[in-house]
Formats: C-alpha cells, sequence, structure tokens
C-alpha cells in the first residue's frame, strides 16, 4: 500500500524494498495502472495541462495550477460531461463514462511520480465531469487522496465543485471530513440560470441553496461572468443576498472560449465594476484572474483540439435518466419552468449549519 499512495512507484521492479519473489508476484497478478500521457501543454505562467488516456482510450484532463507555495491540481471525475452548460467545453462534447476511483486518484499520483511536478497540495474537483453525478467514485477517490496511508492531502485541502446535484450535495455534507464545496453557480436567478445549466430544470436552485445549508464548512459560489448573460446589476444584488444568507465566498471567474458560439466574455472592468455591486451588497468575493490563456487550460480545451471531439447534442438534463448515486431516490416531478428574474429563497441563515473551528 505504500508503494501505491504513500511513496508511489511507477511499476512493482522499482518497490527494491519488497522481495523479489513479491515483486515478480505482484508485477504478474496485480500490475499497476496507469494512464498514458497524450498530451502536455505549459503556459507561461507555469500552469501545465495534461491530457491522460485511459486503456479503453477513453481521454479526461488535469491542470496543475502553481500559485506562491499553493500547487492546485484540477482533476476530472468523468470522460466528458453529461450537463451540457453552455460556457463549457466539456459540456459541450456530452458524456463519455464515468471514471472509477483509482482514475481519478491516480491524476494526483501521476505528479506525484513526476519529478518536475510533485504531489500538489491542493485538489480541486473541477476537471471534466460532474463530481456528483458520479459519487459512487468520488466518494471513494476523497478518501484515497485524504487518508494517511492514501496521498495524505488535508480535507480542507480537498474542494468538489458541483453544479448542485442535490442527492449528491446531501451524501457530501454527510462525510464528517472537512472537505470543501463550491457550487458553480452563475446566476442568482434559476430561469436565468437555467438559460446557462440545464440542470437547473432538474434540480431548481432553491433545493441547491437549501442542501447547502446543511455543510459545517463555508461554501463557495463558482462565477463565470458573462456580458449581457449575468452582469447586470440585479444579479449582483441577488447574488449578494444569496453569498450573505448562506455565507458563502463568491469566485468571479472570466469567461475562457470553449462554449457556445455567441458567448462574450465580460471585460475586466466590468468584472470589476460587478464585485464592486457585490461586496456593496455585503458578500465577500475575490476576481480570479485567468491560466493558462496561451494554452488549451479551459476544461475539456486540450481534448478538444488533441481529438477534435465535435459538439454534442445534449437531451434535456430531465430526459437522462437516473442520476449515478442517486439510490432509490424518486426522480423529481413536475418541475416548474422558474422564469427569469424570480427570487429564490435561500434556507435560514446558517440553518442546520455548525460554525468550524478557525478555517485553515
Amino acid at each position: 500500500m505504500r508503494r501505491i499512495w504513500e511513496r508511489p512507484v511507477g511499476s512493482w521492479r522499482e518497490a527494491t524494498d519488497l522481495p523479489a519473489q513479491v515483486i515478480a508476484a505482484l508485477e504478474r497478478d496485480h500490475p499497476v495502472p496507469r494512464p498514458a500521457l497524450a498530451a502536455r501543454q505549459e503556459s507561461r505562467d507555469g500552469t501545465v495541462k495534461y491530457l491522460w488516456r485511459f486503456a479503453d482510450g477513453a481521454a479526461v484532463e488535469s491542470v496543475l495550477i502553481p500559485e506562491g507555495r499553493r500547487r492546485t491540481l484540477c482533476v476530472s471525475s468523468q470522460a466528458g460531461c453529461a450537463f451540457g452548460c453552455v460556457f463549457c467545453a466539456t459540456g459541450r462534447m456530452g458524456f463519455g463514462r464515468h471514471l472509477v476511483p483509482w482514475e481519478i486518484a491516480v491524476q494526483v499520483r501521476e505528479l506525484a511520480l513526476d519529478a518536475r511536478a510533485g504531489k500538489p497540495s491542493n485538489v480541486v474537483f473541477m476537471g471534466m465531469g460532474e463530481p456528483l453525478h458520479n459519487w459512487a467514485a468520488v466518494d471513494v477517490a476523497l478518501t484515497i487522496l485524504n487518508d494517511r496511508h492514501g496521498l495524505g492531502i488535508g480535507a480542507r485541502r480537498l474542494t468538489v465543485s458541483t453544479v448542485g446535484i442535490v442527492p449528491g450535495l446531501q451524501r457530501l455534507a454527510q462525510r464528517p471530513e472537512q472537505f470543501r464545496v463550491a457550487l458553480s453557480l452563475h446566476s442568482p436567478y434559476g430561469g436565468r440560470r437555467r438559460a446557462l445549466m440545464p440542470v437547473e430544470r432538474k434540480y431548481p436552485l432553491a433545493d441547491v441553496l437549501r442542501a447547502l445549508g446543511a455543510f459545517r464548512r463555508r461554501v463557495t459560489f463558482e462565477y463565470v461572468v458573462i456580458k449581457g448573460a449575468n452582469d447586470r446589476r440585479d444579479d449582483a444584488r441577488e447574488l449578494a443576498r444569496i453569498a450573505r444568507e448562506l455565507d458563502a465566498h463568491v469566485n468571479l471567474l472570466p469567461l475562457h472560449p470553449g462554449g457556445a458560439p455567441g458567448l462574450v466574455p465580460a471585460p475586466p472592468e466590468g468584472i470589476e465594476l460587478f464585485a464592486e455591486q457585490v461586496r456593496a451588497g455585503g458578500a465577500n468575493v475575490t476576481v480570479r484572474r485567468s491560466r493558462g490563456l496561451d494554452i488549451d487550460a479551459a476544461c475539456g480545451q486540450l481534448r478538444v483540439a488533441v481529438e477534435r471531439v465535435p459538439p454534442q447534442q445534449h437531451r434535456d438534463v430531465e430526459q437522462q435518466g437516473r442520476v449515478a448515486g442517486d439510490g432509490d431516490a424518486p426522480e423529481p416531478e413536475g418541475l416548474a419552468d422558474h422564469e427569469a428574474g424570480r427570487r429564490v429563497a435561500p434556507p435560514h441563515k446558517h440553518q442546520g449549519r455548525v460554525r468550524s473551528s478557525p478555517r485553515r
């Protein structure tokens, strides 16, 4: 176990602290599975993008983002994605398959084996796929990443980003570790959010916010600012209200290329103005700068560039069948179309939440 995760080896032949006959047996019966590195790009700002290919041909991406002493790896949980967010290159390519636990954790392990990279200090599930759509595998991968006999990364340095799969949020909230959660919000209004993220039809924002109220640690809202789509003054005011009610932190992100044609990035001065409006509403805001713009750093871009994956026609999210990990939970019935501009009622402040000790 130590040579798989704690002090990983590329093959059992490198585990010279094991008896020769054990090495031979392991090589024969349990060879160490590794993905092939199909492509690697390095940006002038130090961001590194990896495209991994598994034995069945499925390809996924990871992105290493160095920032001072922090080295964050963005990992994938699926090959492709079923949820079709219009601003996302992965969403446009459609769903391939779920990754199994080792295929998720191995993205971190491969960097630990690479002398140029080394083991990341932080891991975020913000790569290809929706982590809570693949909860059964992500649940196990989180344990491997966090456990002291695994990769030993602190729980507060592991973040799961989701479009808002309510049953998965409920299961993640039940775990005792202080894993962090980030919601891909992108609009504080149900109707406008649905235009950007079809998942809103299946899991309305009010239900998602209620599920987030059960978390014992601070929630982050991820918000890609798109000119004319979600950057109005009323968007900022409502975003601030929701964030304030949940004591959530807001990350404002510039739009990267790769999404649906016609989407226009808000200019830097527009993002700063929007941030000021959100702050004026009493919420904590960080404006994130773009990383890796000179490479295919945004989610799905490298796979599209290498494999020339065409955009897919997505079925309605409600028609995609049971979400993996929902167990026996019934499918929602009669989901109403939320009109643009309708206010979303968040849970009562700190409902069901226990404030943690000072955050590290």
